[in-house]
């Protein structure tokens, strides 16, 4: 057995997940170690993901103009020739800052921080190899494991990915140059989110994205410096400049040596865990993309907070929240909570949609927003709020005043006695569930306030 220091919780990953579950753990007053890879603490959710990403979005809106589109007479679309500096220069300084602020949070909890690559050695111990120089390798012991080490771009072997014109969505961010022109392979969330950013600054109209539906690349070619040739399905051949490809993302699993922990993955590569996120053996937890959907930053720090209380007797968190948002990035935004109208008709609801327009609010004409709206569906019984969907500016926020009333199990009532500054997006609510009642009152021959009042 070799030398090792012993902890009562060792973290494999420093991303939100990872973090969250050493800060619990080090507030209830254990000794914890976290192993990370990479220099910075954060894993991708802050240095090559979800910070980044956003953060590259706001850049890109100001920068292009995007947001004057209400100003009459005022057209800076174009109003000077973007570098890649200009465009990625504060993305780099948040997520500089975002993984600063954590590394200081674990240290201040007294968090052990270990750089290097970690796997299995036995179910207790965590070989540590470390980055050169000092290199070598060093052992960390823990009464309980936490699995936290995210996932990696998928790189399908098509794609040239050695040349400078073909990127994953995580080395895209250390670009030299834009893009005069780009190919996104792949149209889920992280490819259309970065399609709308690079399209925003890119020589052309933002909503100028050309979509080639039921296709699939062939090829993917770099015939003349500066020229990427790319042949789809149809035969039909494509010249641009650069390739972005986002074709999913797989867990990092396979560096883990998880068979020395005694324990395996699913077909998916994914580690089967319980609803305490406990894997097969009873004192490795598991959090975050390496346990497959939803795989998002906010969820994976919920879990592992849900880990750390589970594995050392607490129950100042047994359990994710019974609702968690969703959040698209694009342009325009889209987030969601709750229930959409299909789902819940087919739990049995019996359901009324309501609806307000950013047009219709003072606020959405002020941002110049004309086509953002906001749906909230109720239970058509007691008008409780089942489920909120927006799309449109600032949706990522504004969702979460119908998150807040899923959780206490509120609806039509909390809305419309609650008081919203004037003008603000927020009244949007009061428009939707007056849209809901009317609506309501259409069907059941009542007044529109009865079941409110």
């Amino acid at each position: 057995m070799p030398e090792a220091q012993t902890f009562d919780l060792v973290v494999i990953g420093a991303g939100p997940g990872g973090a969250a579950a050493a800060e619990a753990a080090a507030l209830l007053g254990r000794k914890v170690a976290v192993v990370e890879a990479t220099p910075l603490v954060g894993g991708a959710a802050v240095n090559t993901g979800t910070i980044p990403s956003k953060t590259l979005r706001e850049t890109a809106l100001a920068l292009s103009g995007v947001r004057s589109r209400a100003l009459h007479g005022v057209d800076l679309s174009l109003r000077r020739g973007l570098t890649v500096n200009d465009l990625l220069h504060h993305e780099r300084a948040v997520k500089a800052t975002e993984a600063g602020q954590m590394r200081s949070r674990l240290d201040a909890y007294g968090v052990t921080v270990v750089h290097g690559t970690g796997s299995f050695f036995d179910p207790h111990t965590v070989r540590v190899e470390r980055p050169t120089p000092p290199g070598g390798e060093l052992y960390v012991r823990g009464h309980k494991i936490l699995v936290a080490i995210g996932s990696a771009p998928v790189r399908p072997p098509l794609f040239p990915f050695h040349t400078s014109r073909v990127h994953d969505s995580d080395e895209l961010l250390f670009l030299s140059a834009l893009p005069r022109s780009l190919a996104v392979i792949g149209a889920g969330v992280i490819g259309a989110e970065y399609a709308c950013m690079f399209a925003a600054p890119m020589p052309f109209q933002w909503r100028s994205i050309r979509f080639w539906w039921n296709e699939k690349a062939t090829r993917c070619d770099t015939p003349r410096v500066g020229e990427t040739a790319l042949t789809l399905t149809s035969g039909t051949e494509l010249l641009v400049d650069q390739v972005l490809v986002c074709a999913g993302r797989m867990s990092r699993t396979a560096e883990l040596n998880l068979a020395a922990a005694g324990f395996g993955v699913s077909a998916k590569g994914h580690i089967p865990v319980d609803e305490h996120f406990r894997t097969a053996v009873p004192h490795i937890y598991a959090v975050g993309d390496v346990i497959g959907f939803p795989a998002l930053a906010s969820t994976s720090a919920e879990q592992g907070r849900v880990a750390a209380c589970h594995m050392f007797g607490s129950n100042a968190k047994e359990a994710v929240a019974k609702f968690l948002p969703a959040g698209i990035y694009t342009i325009p935004e889209v987030s969601s909570a709750g229930l959409t109208e299909p789902e819940a008709l087919a739990k049995g609801r019996s359901i009324v949609v309501g609806r307000a327009d950013y047009a219709q609010n003072p606020r959405g004409k002020i941002i110049g927003d004309r086509a953002g709206f906001l749906k909230l569906v109720f239970d058509a019984a007691d008008m409780t709020l089942l489920g909120v969907h927006v799309i449109g500016e600032q949706a990522s926020e504004l969702v979460h005043i119908g998150l807040l009333a899923l959780m206490s199990g509120s609806g039509a009532k909390l809305f419309l006695d609650t008081c919203f500054n004037y003008p603000t997006l927020g009244d949007l609510y009061k428009i939707a569930t007056h849209d809901a009642l009317i609506r309501r009152a259409s069907v059941s021959g009542e007044r529109p306030g009865a079941v409110v009042s």
